[in-house]
């Protein structure tokens, strides 16, 4: 088996229009796929990566009001704008943006709904971008 790569991040939400309106914000752009009232998919960045939003009536496990899982980091140009602006959306604070070593910061946010979003400034992204 061979691992290629995040294809579909997933996120959950009890109130799917709200949380529609937010990423819609967020990402400044509309969902390309839509199933309405069950699933949301947007496809974002340098890659294209999709990010899918999920009516929590099918999450796998009842919701709890914490978040659990995987944080997924985004990356972006400045941590410090990126983490200010989500808060400015609605997120709240989870982890302040942090300097992880040279060329690595990293920050995350809950979301509206419950979900841990993250941001990051990653140099191998960056050495990525410039090789290609």
């Amino acid at each position: 088996m061979t691992l290629r790569g995040l294809t579909t991040v997933s996120f959950f939400a009890d109130d799917l229009d709200a949380a529609r309106a937010w990423y819609t914000r967020v990402f400044e752009l509309e969902p390309y796929f839509v199933r309405e009232g069950a699933y949301l998919e947007w496809r974002v960045g340098d890659y294209q990566h999709e990010f899918g939003l999920l009516n929590s009536r099918y999450a796998p496990h009842p919701h709890t009001g914490t978040p659990s899982g995987a944080i997924v980091y985004w990356a972006v140009d400045d941590v410090e704008a990126a983490y200010q602006r989500l808060i400015a959306l609605g997120a709240t604070e989870h982890d302040k943006p942090t300097e992880r070593g040279p060329g690595f910061v990293t920050a995350s946010v809950l979301d509206p709904f419950g979900n841990v979003l993250g941001v990051m400034r990653n140099q191998h992204y960056d050495d990525v971008l410039k090789a290609r």
